[in-house]
């Protein structure tokens, strides 16, 4: 054992000490051992031995580096006490924090995490912490026992210059690594690899805090420490001069411009920090922030600020569902409702969907706001991360913005959490974790206190039943600000289209006509297809055979200015084939449409015309999403073709005509939220048009004019939606009118899947009471990253009863020893694929 199993002795509540971890923090004091989680597939607390040395510093919610087995982890401390184990403890290693850095608030939201979407709780604390540019991971080999017999007769009987002998010799005298050994001779990895395979040396991996002062130039500021005398230090020459240019210039300076200016710069201002001469500082993100007028709140958007703020200022925990068309101002009321936080000394945070949404989002807080707004989105380099986590922790920023993790910012005295387009399926994490930012932010905002605002234009079925059963208060905005017209929306019925051209055409003639009036009256104009790529696939006319991926059961969808097949779900690439793989045909044709085709017919319809893309092929770097849509919104193009990401968010004045290429994309899923995304997407995407002084026009290509959710997303009907797709929910016990859970079984071999999925489909029959299970039978997707993968779907009239089947069905995986990834349990999936 690498440590003792979780601590079983009884408490006056009946439960185990793991119970106990809900307290919160433990007064200070000196203990003899603690629990810490660890980020193993293992759902249980790991007891270590405290050095004397750390034995009065330790707090839950510290971070502490612990052996496990022959790796070295950092883990979280949730609980300090003197209960000696019925086992020997290994040492702890190292404290990393001086202060916890998890708040008893956070740790018992991950708590909540890890019980309700049933993940080990030292994942959850992983994903929690976004601080791993302070630990420098690596690996060192060892001698094993056999290896220091091996290395003490080796040296007798070998030359000096045999490879092997000389890494047996090096490593007798200490541990080192790859990198070390492979600088020290050519050819060490062969020679490591050898070893291994003989069993004389083994791997050990090894974490150790970084130098904070070793963070690159670019990323750090440098400035005359505060009351720092270096008459008495002996300085270098390089020293003394950037000491003199320092007093020369006051004030901070990039350490990589100072670089141009004195020679040196870079290693002098390291070493003058260490002896405490000048403070090195990480460099802050860069934001635009233009500068936003404020709005007079019209007698909607000023009733529902009222409400919410009402809440705010009673230090009530409250959920408001804010159901605005698209263009009616929520972003004015979330302004005002930060405002009201901020005033009552208390922090706000606000959850965008998308990164592109970030940038815009937060340059109108930074115009508002100041300094005191901090970004977390995943875009940001590791180092990025923690410098805004860190500014968040210390209280120098108050409000955040930033994508579903940042959920878990550690605001201080946290007021009011916003999730704007809370309907978007984004905020659902698809890997361990696999939680719901809105609903963790409810939860979190429960447990403080706080005050939480829904923000949708198209609110997801669940919420807006919350609301209509009184769990959340309804507060809507009916129209546009200023009294702008909503868009006007017009089906194109493709099917009679094509019998009046007798052509295939990707457009019709009407949404044609609608382009060259926008590009010759100088507007724009959003182009949305919701389908990455060229074409969707490549067939053979001969046999009919389609190339597919080979770790998928998915065709590779092909990328024209890549001139290769892509899969889009394991990153699998080929070249394009020049005949058929199974019949040697040449008779290769390419089938399906995707956001690059319709980019390229443009540019051949309009050559004249600026076309700009904006999808996941295009957006290569984190800064891009930015930069394309800054263009856009300066009238740099004048057409933008995208995917979804184009559909949300954006507020740009000269868009007036929105052409959908294919609104049945995504309704044929296999999925009973297909209608629901479908609606949504096409309402938001029309949302974007007429944001200015000229009225939008909206042109929908459909194969399917008849299916409600186009007829209702095309007359922006909200309420006839809901009710119709909610009747279909009640009828097949889908959710809101059930708990459900999707759980997988795979394995690489699909022998392995079905016989797992066999056995557990034996223990599920017949299932328990108040719930109703289908499966197992192969998923939308039976092959995904070379895994085999078989489902079951759970439906429960009660959360109790489903959280109970779940255990079952962990604890009969973890009685099998099955494999850490073999079962994947999906509480409240927004997806079924």
């Amino acid at each position: 054992m690498v440590a003792t199993q979780p601590l079983r002795s009884p408490h006056p509540d009946g439960q185990t000490a793991r119970r106990t971890l809900s307290w919160g923090f433990m007064p200070e004091g000196s203990y003899l051992y603690c629990d810490v989680s660890l980020p193993v597939p293992l759902d249980q607390p790991f007891t270590y031995s405290l050095p004397e040395t750390l034995r009065h510093r330790v707090r839950p919610g510290c971070r502490m580096l612990v052996p496990f087995g022959t790796r070295k982890l950092t883990g979280v401390i949730l609980r300090c006490h003197d209960e000696r184990p019925e086992v020997s403890a290994r040492d702890a290693l190292r404290l990393l924090d001086s202060a916890p850095v998890l708040s008893a608030e956070l740790l018992a939201l991950g708590r909540w995490i890890a019980g309700y979407y049933c993940a080990p709780l030292g994942e959850v604390l992983r994903g929690m912490l976004p601080l791993a540019s302070e630990i420098r991971r690596g690996k060192v080999w060892t001698l094993t026992d056999a290896g220091r017999d091996a290395a003490r007769q080796l040296v007798l009987d070998s030359a000096p210059d045999d490879p092997v002998a000389r890494i047996l010799s090096m490593l007798e005298k200490r541990p080192l690594s790859a990198a070390y050994l492979a600088k020290a001779m050519p050819l060490a990895d062969k020679v490591i690899r050898a070893l291994e395979r003989k069993r004389f040396i083994v791997a050990e991996d090894v974490q150790t805090e970084r130098d904070p002062l070793r963070a690159p130039a670019e990323r750090l500021r440098v400035e005359l420490a505060a009351g720092a005398a270096a008459g008495e230090l002996k300085l270098s020459k390089p020293e003394r001069e950037l000491r003199a240019f320092l007093e020369l210039h006051p004030g901070s300076h990039n350490l990589r411009e100072l670089e141009g200016m004195v020679k040196s710069a870079s290693p002098a201002a390291r070493s003058l920090a260490r002896k405490g001469v000048v403070s090195l500082k990480p460099e802050q993100a860069a934001m635009n922030a233009a500068v936003r007028a404020r709005h007079t709140l019209n007698p909607a958007q000023q009733a529902s600020f009222e409400a919410i703020g009402g809440a705010i200022a009673a230090r009530r925990f409250q959920t408001f569902l804010l159901h605005g068309v698209t263009g009616s101002g929520k972003t004015e009321v979330y302004l005002a409702a930060i405002e009201t936080a901020l005033a009552q000394g208390r922090g706000a945070l606000l959850l965008v969907p998308e990164i592109a949404l970030t940038p815009q989002m937060a340059g109108q807080f930074f115009s508002r706001f100041g300094d005191r707004v901090a970004i977390l989105h995943s875009a940001f380099t590791d180092v990025e991360r923690t410098e805004q986590w860190r500014r968040i922790q210390s209280g120098a920023a108050s409000v955040v913005v930033g994508t579903r993790s940042g959920v878990f910012a550690p605001v201080r005295d946290l007021g009011l959490i916003v999730v704007d387009e809370e309907h978007d399926g984004s905020y659902k994490q698809e890997e361990t974790p696999r939680y719901n930012g809105r609903d963790v932010a409810i939860v979190r905002a429960q447990g403080a206190g706080a005050c939480v605002v829904l923000g949708s234009a198209t609110p997801s079925l669940e919420s807006r039943y919350n609301a209509e059963k009184g769990k959340y208060t309804l507060l809507e905005l009916p129209g546009r600000i200023e009294a702008r017209p909503m868009p006007s929306v017009e089906l194109i019925d493709m099917r009679q289209e094509f019998l009046e051209t007798r052509k295939q055409d990707t457009f019709s003639r009407k949404l044609m006509d609608a382009l060259a009036a926008r590009v010759e009256a100088g507007e724009q104009t959003i182009v949305l297809l919701n389908r990455r790529g060229f074409s969707s696939f490549v067939a053979c006319r001969a046999c009919g055979e389609r190339v597919q991926c080979i770790n998928c059961s998915l065709t590779l969808t092909y990328h024209k200015r890549d001139r290769r097949l892509l899969c889009h779900y394991c990153g699998y690439a080929e070249k394009v084939p020049s005949a058929c793989p199974k019949c040697q045909s040449d008779k290769i044709y390419f089938l399906g449409l995707g956001s690059e085709r319709v980019e390229e017919e443009l540019h051949r319809a309009f050559p004249a015309a600026r076309i700009a893309r904006l999808d996941r092929d295009t957006v290569t770097g984190k800064r891009q999403y930015e930069s394309i849509l800054e263009e856009f919104r300066e009238g740099n193009y004048d057409i933008l073709v995208g995917t979804q990401m184009i559909a949300k968010g954006h507020d740009i004045p000269n868009v007036t005509l929105v052409g959908v290429v294919s609104a049945d994309i995504g309704l044929g899923m296999p999925d009973f939220r297909a209608a629901e995304r479908t609606f949504q997407l096409l309402t938001q995407v029309a949302g974007r048009a007429g944001r200015g002084s000229i009225p939008g026009v909206v042109l929908v290509q459909t194969i399917n004019p008849d299916h409600y959710a186009v007829r209702f997303a095309a007359a922006q009907d909200y309420q006839g939606f809901y009710d119709k797709e909610l009747h279909f929910r009640r009828m097949m016990l889908y959710p809101p009118f059930s708990a459900m859970a999707n759980v997988l079984v795979r394995a690489e071999k699909k022998e392995a899947a079905m016989r797992m999925s066999s056995e557990l489909g034996m223990l599920l029959t017949p299932p328990p009471e108040k719930l109703r299970i289908m499966g197992p039978a192969e998923a939308p997707v039976p092959r995904l990253k070379n895994e085999y993968r078989y489902q079951f779907l759970v439906k429960a009239a009660s959360r109790k009863a489903l959280n109970e089947l779940l255990g079952t069905v962990r604890n009969y995986a973890l009685e099998h020893k099955w494999g850490a990834t073999a079962l994947v349990i999906d509480v409240d999936p927004l997806t079924l694929m």
